[in-house]
């Protein structure tokens, strides 16, 4: 089969299928995670075609857009590819790729074992942190009415995927949740070196943030 067709075929739909997203879900986030997956997999091996799909379609139905239904995108991705005549063990590959790529809480382990699913991981929650990363965080939050800091209100490290999914705290808090804990959880060596820099750079995000928020604590 002509895969570079495939992955031509696939990147139209989901081009057209993210074209109007505005919570820092679109497309441009499923091109640079698309690209950071292919950089990766030159450095770290693994099946290209799986690792290109499946960044492709990591988003296609997220459970913080479907109501909270973590297969769905999985079976879309695999309907996808049938359709468009992939075999089906790609396709399969694919779709636990998809199914399993989310994070899921901080006390929640990770259960993506291949290879591919690794790097297609590494590649999203790379795009996750640094400044892109604190871009879509407020991105998210605003789109969600949430506000951007509540000194009141503590984060929370849940312990399964039906407390991290209907946590409604503020964006500050979803740092300490989430976002400082990726590095720590990333799988390639790779990525662990991207994600050292991007990683302290939220972090110094955080102590300028923390500093203008109140300046009579800062300055005594």
């Amino acid at each position: 089969m002509d895969y570079q067709n495939l992955i031509n075929t696939v990147k139209e739909i989901v081009q057209i299928e993210f074209k109007e997203e505005s919570t820092g879900h679109d497309w441009h986030h499923i091109e640079r995670v698309y690209n950071t997956a292919c950089f990766i997999q030159t450095k770290e091996g693994g099946n290209r075609v799986i690792v290109e799909l499946a960044a492709l379609l990591h988003d296609i139905s997220d459970h913080k857009f479907n109501g909270g239904n973590l297969n769905a995108g999985g079976e879309i991705a695999f309907t996808i590819l049938i359709k468009n005549g992939c075999e089906e063990s790609i396709a399969l590959q694919v779709k636990k790729i998809v199914d399993s790529v989310s994070f899921k809480g901080a006390k929640v382990k990770d259960e993506i074992e291949s290879l591919e699913g690794q790097i297609v991981q590494d590649a999203d929650r790379l795009d996750a942190i640094g400044a892109i990363g604190i871009a879509r965080a407020f991105a998210f939050g605003g789109n969600r009415n949430r506000p951007l800091y509540e000194p009141d209100s503590s984060p929370t490290l849940h312990g399964s995927f039906d407390e991290y999914s209907k946590s409604k705290s503020h964006t500050i808090n979803h740092f300490h949740e989430k976002l400082l804990l990726l590095r720590d959880r990333l799988h390639t060596e790779t990525a662990k070196i991207i994600g050292k820099e991007r990683h302290s750079f939220m972090e110094d995000f955080l102590k300028q943030f923390h500093k203008e928020w109140d300046l009579n604590k800062t300055n005594n």
